[in-house]
């Protein structure tokens, strides 16, 4: 007859038993396959060290967005676009300064360092960026009265850049978005990819913010509510 140290063993063993495939589906990498995309958001001088708006520790995303890359067969990057005197630059707007807000037609608007103008080495994607299997850049910002963070739409909510309609024209299902900034352009990419139908991953070690404000919390708090989900570069499954 079993004594009760040795019920209560194997009891414990029974319970690891139920427990492990959980567990060990929560530990599975993601596989990215023919559905998938991966976004890579801003990567351009102007957001790096040394960069009129650069975002601190922004230099750290690349090699994480490189080795993460690997694993994807399909993948599109962005790059702001503005023209010269852009409407989001604070230096156009009279007694205005970087990082304060104004109202314009579509909406608040954050006043920037003038930043990622067309044609400038700063508007440049980062050199140390490999990624050669890249089929599609997007610019965006590049209507002069209007802003444009999200990937998908511009700041007024309904033009679009053409990107949704590109990746479900490719079939695409799954995006994986990272890059720069959290807080903004990566955050409302994935918020109007989640409005597209797309399911949606922001890899958060493959991203960095701002933080204005608040704005990175916030950021976090709206993408959760939305359905994004958070992951790390280590949770995609990348082959050697």
């Amino acid at each position: 007859m079993l004594d009760r140290r040795q019920i209560l063993a194997a009891l414990g063993t029974t319970a690891l038993a139920s427990l492990a495939p959980t567990a060990l589906l929560a530990a599975a990498s993601i596989k990215p396959d023919d559905t998938s995309a991966l976004l890579v958001i801003d990567v351009q001088n102007c957001f790096l060290p040394g960069g009129s708006l650069a975002v601190k520790e922004g230099e750290q995303v690349v090699p994480v967005i490189n080795k993460m890359a690997k694993g994807f067969s399909n993948v599109v990057m962005t790059q702001d676009w503005h023209t010269p005197g852009h409407v989001s630059f604070a230096s156009v707007h009279s007694g205005k300064k970087p990082f304060e807000t104004i109202d314009l037609p579509y909406g608040k608007q954050v006043l920037w360092p003038d930043h990622c103008v067309q044609g400038t080495d700063g508007a440049s994607l980062s050199k140390d960026l490999s990624i050669p299997q890249a089929e599609l850049i997007i610019r965006k910002g590049f209507h002069k009265d209007v802003d444009s963070y999200s990937a998908l739409l511009e700041a007024d909510g309904k033009t679009s850049t053409g990107l949704a309609g590109y990746l479900k024209g490719r079939k695409i299902k799954r995006v994986f978005v990272a890059g720069l900034a959290t807080d903004f352009c990566v955050a409302w990419t994935a918020l109007d990819a989640r409005k597209a139908g797309f399911e949606v991953y922001v890899v958060e070690d493959a991203c960095r913010g701002i933080d204005n404000q608040g704005s990175l919390a916030k950021a976090w708090a709206d993408m959760a509510k939305a359905g994004v989900k958070r992951i790390q570069s280590a949770d995609i499954a990348v082959s050697a």
